[in-house]
This record gives C-alpha cells, structure tokens and sequence, in this order.
C-alpha cells in the first residue's frame, strides 16, 4: 500500500507544529521546527491566511500525518465513524487511537508511530499469544500485545525492558515482560493531540 516515504521533518513544517513524528529526537534542539520554522517549498515563503476550507482542509492533513494515514485509509475510518453511534469526531479518533501501531506506541514499545508500524509489520509483535503483522488492526478491549519471543533479546527491546514507561490509562503494560494489555477503550479526554475534530467533520460534510 501506498505510503508516504519523504522526510519527516517536513511535514512537521508544513503543518506549522510539532507532530511527534521522530520519536526523542522532536523534544530535542534537533527538531526541525526549532532550526527552521519557515514552510518548506519555496526560499523565504511565508504562511498565508488560510479560508475557512483551508484550516478545515490542514486540521484533516495534521492528523492524517500524526497517525501515518494515507487518505484512503483515513476517510475509510471516518465512513466508520460516521455509522457509529455517539458523537462522529470522537468516534473517529477513538478508531485511529485504536490501531495496532498506535497501541504499540501507546504502550512505550516503540519511540513513534512511525517506527510502531515497521515493527508491527515486521512481525515483532503478537495479539493474544498469536502473531500480527497488519498495523491497522483494531483492538479490543481485553486484548493482550506482547513482543514475539524471538524479538525480546534485541537490542532494542533490551533497552526498552530498561525504561520506566507511563502508559495511558486505558492500557496497562509490564516493560519487564515486554507485555501490554487493552483495558479500556479510550476516551476524547484520554486523547493528548492537539486536534480539533469538528474541523474534519465540517470539511467532510460539504
């Protein structure tokens, strides 16, 4: 599946914020919205004021990047959402918080979304003792993550065995064991991003 596979850096430009897209490296002087703020294309171009259709049409694209999504698999969740009961935009961000990929990096498993994804599909990870490799699976509540067997004396998992990790409410994790668990389904104030949802529901309802 199609996938953007530029900078990462740039999109935060773009957006005008940081989008948590790099793991540490966004909290650091190493950011890119530290060391260049200006929008990327043109020399020296500014941002200009933006329609009512064009602060819509950037909330929609913010989000997409901060979950990864290409727009095909964005608007098919908020087809979802739509059909839910409940509020529309909670719905929606409800399902992309849902995610595989984002549950492993809910649960401090990975530095970023990002880097989630290419665990996951990587094989890395097991749903219910049984292995999973699709990071747009939803999970359930009751839903057990943990690092596949084989994966647990890596480096990189070594080092994470060794971190404190504060996971979101809705999840419980056990870095020691490398083991997460879906406790409950995650509310819009469980939801930390800047987002303001309304915003995509009026650009898709026009």
């Amino acid at each position: 599946m199609a996938r953007y596979t530029g900078p990462s850096c740039r999109l935060c430009r773009r957006e005008g914020e940081k989008l948590f897209l790099k793991g540490e490296r966004c909290y650091t002087d190493k950011c890119a919205l530290v060391k260049r703020a200006t929008v990327p294309g043109h020399h020296g171009a500014r941002r200009s004021k933006l329609s009512n259709y064009g602060v819509q049409l950037r909330e929609k694209q913010k989000v997409k990047r901060f979950y990864g999504l290409i727009e095909g698999q964005f608007k098919k969740t908020y087809n979802r959402a739509e059909k839910m009961d409940g509020i529309t935009g909670e719905n929606l961000l409800r399902l992309l918080e849902l995610r595989f990929d984002n549950v492993v990096y809910r649960l401090g498993l990975a530095e970023s979304r990002k880097e989630a994804r290419q665990l996951v599909v990587h094989g890395h990870f097991k749903i219910n003792g049984k292995k999973a490799d699709i990071p747009s699976m939803e999970l359930r509540v009751g839903d057990v993550v943990e690092v596949a067997d084989k994966s647990k004396s890596s480096a990189k998992f070594k080092a994470i065995a060794e971190k404190s990790v504060t996971a979101p409410k809705w999840l419980e994790v056990d870095t020691d064991k490398l083991v997460g668990k879906l406790v409950a389904e995650p509310t819009r104030e469980d939801i930390d991003l800047p987002i303001e949802e309304h915003l995509i529901i009026e650009l898709y309802s026009r």
